[in-house]
C-alpha cells in the first residue's frame, strides 16, 4: 500500500472518529441522580422588551442546544402581541450566577398550511395555546404543545384539542403526534380542562420517548387541587417519538394548593407546568401553586420515578385505588430560599459549570402583565 493512500486512509479515520464523539455530544440526553439544588442566581427580562417587533413576555417553556450553546425560548402568546412564536438566545453565566441574556432570533410558529396562526378575533377556532417547547438533537428540529381550548355555554362553544406537534428551526410544521382519545376536548365534563392541558413536555432515552404532562386533572380522574389533600392526580404521557403515538400514561399525584385564596372562594391552582427526563424513567417535576391575593408562586420541584408505576392509559381515577402512582420526592421547595418567584413554567439542564457539576435553569412567565416577572432562576446540580 502507498503512504499517500495510507496517509488518506488515516485522516479519513480521524475525521470519522471526530464526526462519531462530536454525533454523541449532539444527541446523547443529559442524566442527572439529583441529590439537592443550590440556588446560584437570576436574571430579570424587563417588562415589555421589544425584539424585532415583537413583545418579548409569556415565557413558558425553555430548552438548551448544548452543542451551540443557545437556548429555545416559546412564548405563549395566543397571536395576540404577535404571531405565535418562538425566541432564541443566549444566557451568559459566571461564578455568581447568571450576567446576562441575549435574545440572537424570533419565528413565528407556523400552521400546516404554513401560514401563522391566527388570534382570537381572526379565527377562535385556530387560535393556539403554546406552553412548552423541546430541542431534539438528533433531529434538529423542535416539539411545542398547545393546551387547545375548551368553551362550553350555551350561546358559545368552542372545543380545541390540545396538540404535540414538530416544528423546524424556522417554525415550519413538520408533523403532529396521535392525540389519545381521553385527552380530546369534550362537551361534557370528560376528558381535559380549560387551560389544565399539555404544559410540560420532554424528550427521553436519547430521544426516543416524548413525555408529556397535563397540568391538572382530567374530569374522570377527579378534582382539581385544593388546600387540603383531596387525591388529585395528573397524568404523564409517554408517546413513542419515532411512532408519534402514546404507548403509556402514569398518575402522579398533585400537593395541596399551598395557600388558600383571599377571599377563600377567588381563584387558586396547583398544576404541573414543566417536566424533564433525568433518564432511567424519572422526570424532574415542577409543581406550581397560586393562590389569589398572594404575588409569589410556590414553586416545589419534585423527582417522579415511573418504573414501578401503573400503565393508566385504560383507566378513569376517581373513586379508584387499584393503580400505582409514580413515587415522588422532594428537592426543594424554593419558598425556603428567601427569594421572590413567580410564574415559574419552564425548566432545562444548562451548560456544565467550571467544577464539573450540571446547572439547571427556570424560566418564569410573566403573562404580559406589569405585576410579574420574567425570571430566569440558575441552580447547581448535586449529586
Amino acid at each position: 500500500m502507498h503512504k499517500c493512500n495510507l496517509r488518506t486512509l488515516l485522516i479519513g479515520f480521524i475525521v470519522l472518529i471526530s464526526i462519531s464523539c462530536n454525533t454523541t455530544k449532539k444527541t446523547t440526553q443529559i442524566t442527572a441522580g439529583i441529590n439537592s439544588l443550590k440556588y446560584l442566581g437570576s436574571y430579570e427580562i424587563p417588562f415589555n422588551f421589544k425584539y424585532k417587533n415583537t413583545t418579548v413576555g409569556g415565557l413558558s417553556g425553555i430548552d438548551y442546544d448544548i452543542a451551540n450553546d443557545l437556548y429555545y425560548l416559546i412564548s405563549d402568546d395566543r397571536s395576540e402581541k404577535g404571531p405565535a412564536r418562538f425566541y432564541t438566545a443566549k444566557i451568559y453565566l459566571t461564578g455568581k450566577g447568571i450576567d446576562s441574556l441575549t435574545f440572537t432570533g424570533v419565528n413565528s410558529i407556523l400552521q400546516i398550511n404554513g401560514k401563522t396562526y391566527p388570534n382570537n378575533k381572526d379565527d377562535r377556532y385556530k387560535t393556539p395555546d403554546p406552553e412548552a417547547i423541546r430541542y431534539n438533537a438528533e433531529k434538529g428540529l423542535l416539539a411545542w404543545s398547545s393546551e387547545g381550548e375548551r368553551i362550553v355555554k350555551a350561546n358559545d362553544t368552542v372545543l380545541i384539542n390540545p396538540a404535540v406537534m414538530l416544528i423546524d428551526l424556522q417554525g415550519k410544521y413538520i408533523d403532529s403526534f396521535i392525540l389519545p382519545a381521553n385527552l380530546k376536548m369534550q362537551l361534557t365534563e370528560k376528558g381535559p380542562r380549560r387551560n389544565g392541558v399539555f404544559e410540560g413536555m420532554s424528550y427521553a432515552d436519547n430521544f426516543k420517548t416524548l413525555y408529556v404532562s397535563v397540568e391538572e386533572p382530567l374530569y374522570e380522574d377527579g378534582p382539581r387541587a385544593d388546600v387540603v389533600d383531596n387525591n388529585a392526580f395528573i397524568r404523564i404521557i409517554k408517546f413513542d417519538a419515532a411512532g408519534k403515538k402514546n404507548i403509556a400514561q402514569y398518575a402522579y399525584k398533585l400537593e395541596p394548593v399551598a395557600y388558600p385564596a383571599k377571599p377563600e372562594s377567588e381563584f387558586k391552582i396547583n398544576g404541573v407546568p414543566d417536566i424533564l427526563s433525568l433518564g432511567n424513567n424519572k422526570l424532574l417535576v415542577i409543581e406550581r401553586s397560586f393562590s389569589t391575593g398572594r404575588l409569589p408562586c410556590t414553586i416545589k420541584v419534585f423527582i417522579a420515578d415511573l418504573n414501578n408505576a401503573t400503565d393508566i392509559s385504560l383507566m378513569t381515577l376517581l373513586n379508584n385505588r387499584s393503580f400505582i402512582p409514580a413515587t415522588k420526592t422532594l428537592v426543594l421547595n424554593m419558598d425556603d430560599l428567601g427569594i421572590y418567584t413567580d410564574n415559574i413554567e419552564g425548566v432545562t439542564f444548562g451548560p456544565v459549570l467550571p467544577n464539573g457539576h450540571k446547572t439547571l435553569l427556570f424560566i418564569a412567565d410573566n403573562n404580559f402583565t406589569v405585576l410579574e416577572k420574567a425570571q430566569v432562576l440558575l441552580f447547581e446540580v448535586l449529586e
